[in-house]
C-alpha cells in the first residue's frame, strides 16, 4: 500500500514537471530567458568557452522550423565526421567537416564568406554526448568571430542517432 502511493506521487511529480516545461513555451531564435529549457551542462568538450544557452536549439524546433511552410530557413551545416554525414544527417544540411581540424574551420570559412551576416545558421555535430563533442564550439566561435549574429547550436545530449534519427525527424542519406 505504501509504495503504491510513494509510486503515484513519483508519477505525480513526473507529469507536472513535464506539464510546465511544455507551458512554457519555446523562443527559436530570440535569446529570451523564456526560451526553451536547456541542459546544465554547458561547456563543451575541453574548449574555453562554453556555447551560451541562448545560442542552443533543440532538435523539436529545428524540426518544427524545417517542416514549416514559410519563412527563411537557416543554413545547416553538419561541422562532424564525414562517415555521419553519409549514414544520415538533416536534409539540405551541407558537410562542413570537423571543425576541430584547422581544414575544417577553413572550409567552414570559406562556405560562409559571402554570406550576410545576419543569415540564421544552425550549427551541429551529434558525433558523441554534448559535453565532449570537440566540433560545435570552435564552429560556433569561428562564425560569431566572423560577425554572425544568428547563429545557433543543435542540441544533440547524446548523438545524432539518439536525438534526431529515433525521434523520427527528417533524415537524408549519402552525399
Amino acid at each position: 500500500m505504501r509504495h503504491a502511493w510513494l509510486a503515484r506521487t513519483c508519477l505525480f511529480v513526473l507529469a507536472a514537471i513535464v506539464l510546465a516545461g511544455i507551458s512554457r513555451g519555446r523562443a527559436l531564435w530570440s535569446g529570451s530567458a523564456d526560451g526553451p529549457p536547456v541542459p546544465r551542462q554547458s561547456q563543451v568538450g575541453s574548449t574555453k568557452q562554453p556555447v551560451p544557452f541562448a545560442a542552443l536549439i533543440e532538435p523539436e524546433d529545428l524540426a518544427r522550423i524545417l517542416q514549416s511552410p514559410g519563412g527563411q530557413k537557416p543554413l545547416i551545416l553538419q561541422v562532424g565526421v564525414r562517415f555521419l554525414y553519409r549514414e544520415g544527417h538533416i536534409p539540405g544540411a551541407e558537410y562542413i567537416g570537423p571543425a576541430s581540424r584547422d581544414e575544417g574551420l577553413r572550409h567552414l570559412r570559406q562556405r560562409v564568406s559571402s554570406l550576410a551576416r545576419s543569415k540564421p545558421i544552425v550549427l551541429y555535430c551529434g558525433c558523441c554526448p554534448w559535453s565532449r563533442c570537440p566540433n560545435v564550439q570552435p564552429a560556433y566561435e569561428a562564425l560569431r568571430t566572423l560577425g554572425f549574429t544568428q547563429v545557433k547550436v543543435l542540441h544533440l545530449d547524446q548523438n545524432f542517432g539518439t536525438n534526431w534519427v529515433a525521434k523520427g525527424f527528417p533524415t537524408a542519406k549519402g552525399e
